[in-house]
């Protein structure tokens, strides 16, 4: 029975690592995968998954908090733990538009930020480099604060 469980279980893991991590250089394949590794990235918050937010950010990795830069991976991790150590995520984003550049090596990701209780607060931009392996590592991040169109107001 066990056994039967597991082939499944297998495949999917197999399929899913293999949607991100594809040899593509197609920038409109690449934009679909990007976007799908951006929000694996994301639910990491909502799964309050902080070893798996790690997984995704590279080690020269520089995130902006304001105006103070947040460089390497281990920066980020000591700022951001805070936000996975209550039971519910603070906040959530989704990607919303990807453009990868030519090469198929970096990508722009762009998207909404929400609060926990789905008002938009802000925006985030973020540059993914693309690993040797085929995966995607987060190099840059830059998030701002929401600021509505005057036709929204």
């Amino acid at each position: 029975m066990l056994s039967k469980l597991l082939i499944p279980l297998a495949l999917m893991a197999s399929a899913t690592t293999s949607v991100m991590a594809s040899e593509s250089t197609d920038p409109a394949a690449l934009s679909t995968e990007v976007a799908a590794v951006e929000n694996a990235f994301a639910a990491t918050m909502a799964k309050r998954d902080f070893e798996g937010f790690g997984s995704f950010i590279a080690d020269d990795t520089v995130f902006m908090a304001g105006a103070t830069a947040l460089r390497g991976k281990q920066a980020v991790l000591d700022a951001w733990k805070r936000y996975y150590e209550a039971e519910a995520a603070p906040f959530s984003w989704r990607s919303q538009s990807v453009q990868v550049l030519e090469a198929g090596d970096l990508a722009l990701s762009q998207g909404p930020v929400f609060a926990a209780d789905g008002r938009q607060i802000g925006n985030f931009n973020s540059i993914w480099r693309r690993q040797d392996n085929g995966s995607w590592k987060i190099i840059f991040d830059h998030g701002s604060e929401h600021c509505p169109s005057p036709a929204a107001e």
